[in-house]
């Protein structure tokens, strides 16, 4: 495989953050211009996962996302990105978690959940959205059951990162403390930590304690360590 291959991890890393983004923003807001935006974030978070999945696959070798891999020609010397685009064929949503064991050791965390929403990714995208979901929450489980956790273990990101609001976190935040999900809180976070209105669950005092340890942990860490990979807002 020719040299223009061996960072593609990097640039499939970066595109995978921005679906991340969109699918954040598509999950956790609202739009009076787009009645699809929760059946959007279904079809967003699955697409980054997918390729986020791959990009760690990747880092270890780029041909080790392939499946089926093009047949070499008489006197060819090594294979490109285009050939390798044209004739050979990745694997699909369904194979990755075991595609992703096998090459790095890595379990993909919400097994199960990853599995149904790839169920759910089909239904909506050929047929209809179940009416009987809150599909925006499925995104949302799926992005910080799923995504968050895969993310922190393969490169120490953080899913509350990767949004296309302007204001970053304060209302990404405050929402999903209101529907009480579980996430993992980023140092970055910290910036603007002050000015998040908490809604906390009511009846709930163990979540309340779970997520307060967490902020504990991203205080510790503040400022964040490395510059910051948010995705750029949206135009």
């Amino acid at each position: 495989m020719t040299n223009e291959g061996i960072n593609v991890h990097e640039h499939m890393l970066e595109l995978a953050l921005g679906a991340l983004a969109h699918a954040n923003w598509h999950a956790n807001y609202h739009s009076f211009e787009n009645s699809r935006w929760s059946e959007l974030s279904v079809l967003q978070a699955a697409h980054a996962c997918e390729i986020l999945i791959k990009a760690r696959i990747a880092q270890e070798h780029p041909l080790l996302i392939f499946e089926h891999l093009p047949k070499p020609q008489p006197g060819q010397a090594s294979l490109s990105i285009r050939e390798l685009v044209e004739g050979g064929r990745t694997y699909q949503y369904s194979d990755l978690p075991d595609r992703l064991w096998a090459t790095t050791g890595i379990r993909l965390p919400g097994l199960e959940r990853h599995k149904e929403f790839g169920r759910l990714r089909n239904t909506i995208q050929h047929f209809l959205a179940p009416s009987y979901m809150d599909i925006s929450y499925e995104t949302i489980a799926f992005i910080y059951e799923v995504i968050d956790p895969f993310i922190n273990t393969s490169w120490g990101l953080f899913a509350v990162d990767y949004n296309e609001d302007h204001e970053e976190y304060i209302y990404l935040v405050g929402g999903l403390i209101r529907r009480g999900v579980r996430f993992l809180a980023s140092p970055g976070m910290m910036e603007c930590f002050d000015s998040i209105d908490f809604e906390w669950p009511q009846g709930d005092s163990e979540y309340r304690k779970f997520m307060e340890s967490r902020f504990e942990v991203a205080r510790a860490a503040y400022p964040p360590r490395a510059p910051s990979r948010r995705s750029s807002r949206s135009e």
